[in-house]
């Protein structure tokens, strides 16, 4: 290959370590959770592999609770947000919920998407003033927004899933996640699919989390009426984790 054509090869997104390593090679004991130290999360993070997917949603709601409470950052958010992403090709991922009819692969798509929200330069951009430094080189806050290109790579393969509610909540977290400058290149193509989710969806915050992101990326959103803005939170699930309910 010659110099000239290296020039072109566009550079890939950091692969994400296996699923196994992090689970293992993580000193979980030594980081912070909204309720102590996570000495508890491998036992919750391995029963994100249960054939049952009641245990599944349980253990994700758990994991909210823990590394998102209160929508905020914790010191074991970030290796549990690589451990769900690693996993989105496990076969347990496509586990159907009873009553839904949808993997469990929405479901974990959908918690990447509200704890990258959490992080996501809205929500950064509102707090920012009560948290002076929030995006000084070495806080929780910045360290996980340096996570986004790794967690792209593993949630871009589903925007195109067979599935309609894995391939929403895949564009959804590729918006929020592709805010970083690094995958300022994948936005025109995401945007196809951000226009897609305005014109099919029927989850009203995730289309405003749609609008919002084309009308920063500098598109052209005028056709589209405004969303009423609610208290705090405009983002996906409104309620933050709203697709974590246990509907058994």
């Amino acid at each position: 290959m010659s110099h000239s054509s290296l020039k072109t090869v566009a550079p890939r997104e950091p692969c994400l370590p296996p699923y196994q390593a992090v689970l293992a090679e993580t000193d979980w004991g030594s980081l912070q959770t909204a309720f102590g130290n996570g000495e508890c999360l491998p036992e919750v993070l391995a029963r994100l592999l249960e054939p049952d997917p009641k245990v599944q949603v349980t253990a994700l709601s758990e994991l909210s609770e823990l590394v998102g409470h209160q929508n905020s950052i914790y010191e074991a958010t970030a290796p549990v947000a690589m451990y769900v992403a690693g996993i989105l090709t496990h076969p347990a991922a496509m586990t159907l919920r009873p009553y839904r009819n949808v993997p469990i692969r929405a479901t974990l798509l959908n918690w990447l998407l509200s704890t990258a929200y959490d992080a996501s330069d809205e929500t950064v951009d509102r707090i920012k003033s009560y948290c002076p430094g929030l995006l000084t080189p070495g806080t929780l806050v910045a360290d996980f927004r340096d996570l986004r290109p790794m967690l792209y790579r593993a949630v871009a393969p589903f925007l195109q899933d067979g599935h309609e509610d894995v391939r929403e909540a895949a564009v959804l977290a590729a918006l929020i996640l592709a805010e970083h400058p690094a995958l300022a290149e994948h936005r025109d193509h995401l945007a196809v699919h951000a226009r897609r989710v305005l014109d099919t969806s029927s989850d009203d915050p995730n289309r405003r989390v749609a609008r919002k992101v084309l009308e920063a990326w500098g598109h052209d959103v005028t056709d589209i009426e405004p969303f009423q803005e609610e208290p705090w939170d405009c983002g996906p699930h409104s309620d933050g984790r709203g697709d974590l309910e246990t509907p058994f």
